[in-house]
């Protein structure tokens, strides 16, 4: 008789396919299971064989062919299909039964899946998993959160299929109740988008201003990746630049300025507004992508809009030093952001997220895994209710000093019309943040004057509220439409 499976995959595309693979390399039994069933033949034939891994062409086959309380993971599309395939597992299932879903859903879905099916008895665990297909093959970085008693039975596998950091620490923790391992894989996603754009500003620099070839930037990305900024996405940029056609051209010069995405820096831009969360660099981030994909109207506008004229005059090396630190400080800056919406999401879902868990487990695996993590851990550990990582005496002082530096470098792209959303943005907020007065006293006025939303005074008590008749014809009605 065939042995019980310890763990079932449902979904062979190459993220699914990988992490079986990961499975049964690190001594897990495991039953896979695909809609179309020509993929598990073909699978069990192929890559799967001679391995513990063992295929089903039915959905009841295929979660009686898993030991109980079973543990089922989802590596399907986020969104319908994740909720079909429950709909058809449930007739097999029992109570205690754990299902995983491994995409990248969004984490209000799996709020309401996570209610839905412990109210049936079943366990659910929404699970970020970062690392794309060789992380999923290799150890990705994985973010279990839901139903906290299905934990234990998943923490040895999880863990054992997880990257492990320097430290050999798995790249793995539970986040916490319902939906928090999704959110904290979606603000991982948008703190990718924002390390992205940013690199991309940086090359635009490079590139546009001060003239340097693909084989220069190379160059320069790869001592980049030795120090402070070391990291993922900085090595890959690096052997982007250095990657040649057969004849010779460098690739990066043939292919076409439009980003694409998939919607998770979206989410993370709405959540963020959702909670009233400043994040800034990362929305730029997006935005600039949804710019880059008018690749016509750009182009029409830059035959007929104007700008700076004035070629580059100064010291290239001193540039790219001060553009090196600009990045770093933007980077402190963005991740600050990133944070910032993690503390209040766990604050308003109950969450309890342990900040420092967190950057350990992207410390490795992710696709914005680097040094600096080690650096955000350690802040919070030191202070677990630390208000704003740029309150961390360690990147206070850093941010201190390489302040002026990103303030030179976004003057220098301002004046000769180079595009440098984030890293404006960057220091539009670290401005604004050590701003004591700004100008949003007017501002209430205005609404004041307006709309009779009311306003707060200095010399009055915090949550008095107060309303100008500013025409002398308004009497003293207010609006009960005011928002802090």
């Amino acid at each position: 008789m065939q042995k019980m499976a310890q763990i079932g995959i449902a979904g062979l595309a190459v993220m699914g396919e990988n992490l079986v693979l990961n499975m049964a390399d690190k001594g897990f039994s495991v039953a896979v299971y695909n809609r179309t069933t020509a993929k598990v033949d073909a699978f069990l034939a192929g890559r799967a064989q001679g391995k513990t891994i063992s295929g089903r062409h039915t959905v009841k086959d295929f979660v009686a062919a898993i030991e109980r309380p079973r543990k089922i993971m989802m590596m399907l599309r986020a969104g319908e299909a994740v909720d079909q395939f429950i709909e058809q597992l449930l007739p097999y299932l029992q109570a205690g039964d754990i299902v995983i879903d491994g995409g990248n859903s969004n984490y209000h879905d799996t709020i309401r899946r996570a209610r839905a099916l412990e109210a049936k008895g079943l366990l659910f665990i929404g699970t970020g998993v970062s690392g794309g297909e060789e992380g999923a093959l290799k150890g990705p970085s994985i973010m279990p959160g839901g139903s906290a008693a299905a934990w234990p039975h998943l923490e040895k596998i999880f863990t054992a299929i997880a990257a492990k950091a320097e430290d050999k620490e798995p790249c793995c923790a539970w986040m916490g109740s319902d939906g928090a391992g999704h959110f904290v894989k979606m603000v991982h996603n948008g703190i990718e988008y924002g390390d992205m754009q940013l690199i991309c500003e940086a090359y635009q620099i490079m590139r546009g201003l001060l003239g340097l070839d693909p084989e220069a930037m190379h160059q320069v990305f790869t001592r980049w990746n030795q120090g402070e900024l070391q990291s993922y996405l900085i090595e890959i940029t690096a052997a982007i630049l250095g990657h040649k056609e057969k004849d010779g051209r460098p690739t990066v010069d043939l292919i076409l300025d439009t980003a694409g995405q998939k919607g998770t820096g979206k989410w993370t831009v709405n959540a963020a507004l959702d909670h009233g969360v400043p994040l800034s660099l990362i929305s730029e981030s997006v935005f600039a992508r949804c710019i880059s994909a008018q690749k016509e109207l750009r182009e029409r506008a830059a035959a007929n809009l104007t700008g700076p004229e004035a070629g580059f005059a100064g010291e290239v090396g001193e540039v790219l030093g001060r553009l090196q630190r600009a990045l770093y400080c933007a980077k402190i800056i963005s991740y600050t952001q990133g944070f910032a919406l993690l503390g209040e999401a766990s604050l308003a879902h109950n969450w309890h997220l342990d900040f420092g868990a967190v950057a350990r487990i992207w410390r490795g695996g992710c696709i914005i895994r680097s040094v600096f993590l080690d650096r955000i851990a350690a802040a919070y550990k030191q202070e677990p209710g630390l208000a704003n990582l740029l309150l961390a005496p360690s990147f206070t002082s850093e941010v201190n000093a390489a302040q002026a530096d990103l303030r030179a470098i976004v003057g220098l792209t301002a004046g000769h019309g180079i595009a440098a959303p984030c890293l404006s943005a960057a220091l539009a907020y670290y401005d604004g943040l050590r701003t004591a007065k700004l100008p949003a006293n007017l501002l209430q006025a205005q609404r004041d004057y307006f709309g009779a939303h009311t306003y707060e005074r200095l010399d009055r008590p915090r949550g008095e509220f107060h309303h100008t008749d500013w025409t002398g014809s308004g009497g003293a009605t207010t609006s009960t439409a005011y928002s802090r």
